[in-house]
């Protein structure tokens, strides 16, 4: 040890900094799902109120058929379907209308020309609920597919436990090899970071809430008194910026639960697409607070650049212990994320990737920061905004 050079000292002490971001990463983690909930399946609804279901589609003709049809399969008796077509310039309003005369369930609502100060997704959700006629207002992206009972089982989830909103944790659909090894891990570093779920479900709890846009179910009374997406006009991570609302406003319940069973999303089709996308959201979602994203993109390079090129360097130096020590730091990663997957139901092989995920995570971030920061803003649907947010 003594012989030993500054060089391989500072080696040393580096892998152990990575062993000690490892452990403290570990114990958040185990707290996440503290407090996970999952919605029960149930057949049928009696006296089922009527629903709303709110669907925004731009450029959406991929997807938007099996939404909207899954959407009309729910054995759920009382139910109308509003598509917003959000100036789509694909086949989107072409496939809208021939399902809107198929059933007259179907309402299309033309988009009008995004207002100043306004993003389109919060536009598009306010032009679809000034057609709604239903007691509860179901929020739901264009990319979802809902099984048959995924409404009645959430509508009397949301009943049963007297809550004013639910949020639903939905079933990732991976089909490409850049889904399948860095959305897990994005998606799970969302919760790491965001809380426990009992400190999200905790109405008293006020410093952490988290909505997932891609399934909000909201009681119409609740959604109003707050101000509807109309107070939400600017807000990029428009979920995430409801759900601070609701519970910062104190009068409402919020849950978020588990309904992997309920309804599935292929959230992105490429590595561009979530690159793009989480680049729109990630400096948003830390409140733009630029120590808070410092600290977590070391943290995720200590967990996966750094110790792969030391344990790379200790093979190569013969330094066993320290590649023991560094391999150890990229074991626990991957042990972290299998736990992860479990609760979410996806295949736990994806866990190994979870080196990959995080230094993912760490250069979106890098760039989302870059971008906002620099004035040259972020992109989504076509559409370019500043990425800085007044809430």
């Amino acid at each position: 040890m003594a012989n030993d050079s500054l060089s391989e000292r500072l080696r040393r002490a580096a892998t152990h900094v990575c062993a000690f971001a490892a452990l403290g990463f570990a114990a958040r983690a185990a707290m996440v799902t503290r407090g996970w909930v999952r919605v029960p399946a149930v057949a049928a609804l009696e006296d089922a109120p009527l629903l709303s279901v709110i669907v925004p589609a731009r450029n959406e003709e991929r997807t938007i058929e099996r939404c909207v049809r899954s959407l009309l399969a729910q054995r759920y008796a009382r139910l109308e379907v509003i598509v917003v077509d959000d100036r789509s310039t694909d086949r989107t309003g072409t496939l809208l209308e021939a399902l809107a005369r198929e059933d007259a369930r179907v309402h299309v609502v033309r988009g009008a020309a995004l207002p100043e100060g306004w993003v389109g997704k919060p536009w598009a959700l306010v032009q679809g609920t000034a057609h709604a006629h239903g007691e509860w207002l179901l929020f739901t992206d264009a990319d979802t597919w809902h099984a048959p009972n995924a409404c009645a089982s959430s509508v009397a989830f949301a009943r049963a436990r007297n809550v004013q909103a639910l949020s639903l944790a939905t079933y990732q659909e991976l089909e490409t090899l850049p889904e399948r090894a860095i959305l897990p891990t994005m998606l799970g570093l969302v919760l790491v970071a965001s809380g426990s779920l009992a400190e999200l479900n905790d109405p008293t709890d006020r410093e952490h809430a988290l909505a997932n846009g891609q399934y909000l179910l909201v009681a119409r009374h609740a959604y109003d008194a707050l101000g509807g997406h109309a107070a939400l006009h600017d807000a990029i991570v428009e979920d995430l910026a409801f759900a601070r609302t609701l519970k910062a406003d104190g009068r409402f319940r919020l849950l978020l639960a588990g309904g992997e069973h309920l309804v599935r999303v292929r959230m992105y089709d490429s590595l561009r697409a979530i690159w793009e996308g989480f680049t729109k959201n990630l400096f948003l979602g830390a409140g733009g607070d630029l120590r808070a994203l410092a600290a977590g993109t070391s943290a995720l390079l200590l967990l996966s650049v750094a110790p792969a090129a030391l344990a790379l360097d200790a093979l190569a130096r013969r330094r066993p212990l320290r590649a023991l020590e560094a391999g150890l730091v990229l074991a626990a990663g991957i042990a972290i994320q299998d736990v992860g997957m479990r609760h979410v139901r996806l295949p736990r092989r994806l866990a190994w990737f979870a080196p990959l995920g995080y230094a993912a995570c760490a250069a979106i971030a890098l760039n989302s920061t870059v971008r906002v920061l620099s004035g040259r803003g972020v992109t989504w649907r076509g559409r370019r905004y500043s990425g800085r947010s007044n809430r």
